[in-house]
């Protein structure tokens, strides 16, 4: 399940990702934008800025920008930085692989057989949709998505 720090973390790069550009935004400015509580935001923008998602700029005409184009940020990364794995299960992970401890053989396992394809399936989404996919997507009237 999607944390609400990831929720938030996509909401505001979608934010500054409508900017485009250079234009630097406050995190108060994406905090009422969205709805979003100021001071979480605020560490989930410097988390996303050590991560080489965001730019920011202190003092006067300070804020956040894109660090990169909308088109080169995934919801998968956005979603592995802020949450960890995609998969369901540690044993089908890419990334976080850990072997079941219950487990008397993983190849014959049909439940890590499944799971292998949603986390497949999970990931095919999310690194295939990037922050500019989405905005695109949102502006085409739902009977052409």
């Amino acid at each position: 399940m999607l944390s609400q720090k990831c929720k938030y973390a996509l909401q505001a790069l979608l934010v500054l990702a409508r900017e485009g550009g250079d234009k630097l935004l406050l995190v108060s400015e994406i905090a009422e934008r969205e709805n979003l509580p100021k001071k979480f935001l605020e560490a989930i923008l410097l988390e996303l800025n050590r991560n080489g998602l965001v730019r920011s700029r202190r003092g006067r005409g300070g804020g956040y920008a894109l660090a990169k184009p909308a088109d080169l940020i995934t919801f998968g990364q956005v979603v592995r930085i802020m949450d960890g794995a995609l998969a369901p299960l540690a044993c089908v992970s890419v990334n976080y692989y850990r072997r079941c401890e219950e487990c008397h053989d993983e190849q014959s396992c049909d439940i890590r057989r499944v799971m292998r394809r949603v986390r497949d399936a999970i990931a095919l989404e999310l690194d295939g949709t990037s922050l500019a996919k989405a905005l695109e997507d949102g502006r085409m009237p739902a009977s052409l998505s």
